[in-house]
C-alpha cells in the first residue's frame, strides 16, 4: 500500500484548497470524491524517497565498488 497526496478542488475564488493522504494500492486509480465529504479532489504528484541502489563498505558515493570516471557518474573527472 502506498500513501497518496491529495488535495481539495476549490469551488470558490479564493478559498484555499486542503491537502490530505489516503493508503491506497498502487493498481487504484486516482480518487476524484473525497470519501468524507464527496469534495472534488485531485491527486498530488509529489517527491519521494527514492533508494535506488546500495555502495557497501564505501566512505563516500564516489569510491564504491563499480564507481570511477564514466561509469556511473559519481567519480571525479
Amino acid at each position: 500500500m502506498a500513501t497518496y497526496l491529495y488535495e481539495t478542488i476549490p469551488s470558490r475564488t479564493g478559498e484555499a484548497p486542503v491537502q490530505f493522504e489516503i493508503r491506497q494500492s498502487m493498481k487504484d486509480s486516482p480518487l476524484t470524491r473525497h470519501p468524507q465529504t464527496g469534495q472534488p479532489i485531485r491527486r498530488l504528484i509529489s517527491g519521494g524517497l527514492g533508494i535506488i541502489g546500495s555502495n557497501r563498505g564505501a566512505a563516500t558515493p564516489s569510491t564504491g565498488h563499480g564507481c570511477g570516471p564514466g561509469s556511473c557518474g559519481c567519480g571525479k573527472f
